[in-house]
């Protein structure tokens, strides 16, 4: 979806405040994909700072379909975006640099692509952890069972790598 900026980037003092829908149906971040279950309209109020320049505030809830990192069961995580974002369009006489093109790769002249601004603030705002609970304890690395629901009969005992030397010499020495 595109929303026209022309009106608040080319008036002094304009402002506009409108609601819209977004089309995101999903979101690719590291190589994978992310259900979008729910999500809310974007409010936006769009205020003109200067010559060609706007600032942006939105707001935007989303709830994603992810797995725990720990024991890998599903999880519905809700991502609250506030949006804040200043955005200027160059004249022909003077462009923006690369750098100011990268952090506007959004604006299309004086066109506001909705979905590329939403999926750029999902990225930077992405959760680095998400757990089912905040005590879960995810899965036994040997058996592969889900801890939060007993223990396992596995081996945890983890030998000290500093005793390695005195492991060998004592198992050289065994009788058979």
């Amino acid at each position: 979806m595109f929303i026209n900026l022309t009106d608040v980037l080319t008036s002094d003092d304009e402002t506009l405040s409108m609601q819209a829908e977004t089309e995101l149906n999903e979101v690719s971040i590291g190589g994978d994909e992310f259900q979008i279950l729910d999500k809310s309209p974007v409010r936006f109020t769009f205020t003109n700072i200067g010559k060609n320049k706007a600032k942006i505030d939105g707001y935007a809830a989303f709830t994603f379909a992810m797995n725990c990192d720990r024991c890998l069961k599903p999880v519905e995580e809700k991502l609250e975006l506030h949006i804040s974002r200043e955005v200027h369009v160059s004249d022909m006489s003077s462009g923006l640099s690369d750098d100011e093109e990268d952090d506007q790769s959004f604006m299309d002249g004086f066109q506001l692509n909705v979905e590329d601004l939403l999926n750029n603030e999902i990225i930077i705002n992405w959760p680095r952890k998400v757990l089912c609970k905040p005590d879960c304890k995810g899965i036994c690395l040997q058996c592969g069972k889900d801890l939060n629901t007993g223990t396992c009969e596995c081996d945890t005992f983890v030998p000290d790598p500093r005793m390695a030397m005195i492991k060998d010499i004592f198992n050289a020495n065994k009788e058979v």
